[in-house]
């Protein structure tokens, strides 16, 4: 009987390993597609920065924005969410993405953005306003369609929802940002 139980208990032993080895492959691939999942934002520090010119986040107004790639335990950092439609809607773009953050700039300080992170796919832009980010021209970040639109009503531009920016709209140079008649 001993025998047995030391057999059994070796088995289940093994089963709850290969169990657990499994699904700690499914989180390190971040599991799915669809949106955040299991992915959660990180929280930018002094020594942040953009993985584009390598600016410190913390340094500078307007919304910042994250995105996470499979196999990858650091997300790239953006100092401006055009800079993340950018990098994210670019036709060379072919890693997996786990997960896009942006900040709600309905409730955090636009002058020195910290926290309130929020699904990018979810979130409300407004292209064309006169509120300038870390490069100019920006896509201001809202949760709710109604911060948007008073965000728009205040400073002017067009409230998109994430599906609707299309590449043209996140050339860097702010071209598309200037022209008020979006």
């Amino acid at each position: 009987m001993h025998t047995h139980d030391c057999r059994h208990s070796h088995f289940d032993r093994r089963r709850f390993l290969v169990a657990g080895a499994a699904a700690g492959l499914l989180a390190a691939c971040g599991g799915t597609d669809s949106g955040s999942g299991s992915v959660v934002a990180l929280e930018i520090d002094r020594s942040t920065s953009c993985a584009l010119d390598g600016m410190l986040l913390a340094d500078y107004p307007g919304p910042k924005a994250q995105i996470h790639y499979a196999g990858v335990a650091e997300p790239d950092w953006f100092c401006d969410t055009l800079e993340m439609f950018n990098i994210h809607l670019s036709p060379e773009q072919a890693r997996r993405v786990t997960g896009i953050f942006v900040q709600d700039m309905g409730k955090a300080d636009w002058d020195a953005p910290v926290g309130h992170w929020i699904d990018a796919r979810q979130a409300f832009y407004v292209f064309g306003s006169k509120r300038l980010g870390s490069m100019g021209p920006t896509a201001a970040s809202f949760a709710t369609e109604a911060d948007a639109q008073a965000f728009a009503t205040q400073h002017g531009g067009k409230v998109l929802k994430f599906s609707e920016v299309t590449p043209d709209m996140a050339i860097l140079d702010g071209g598309a940002l200037h022209d008020q008649s979006m």
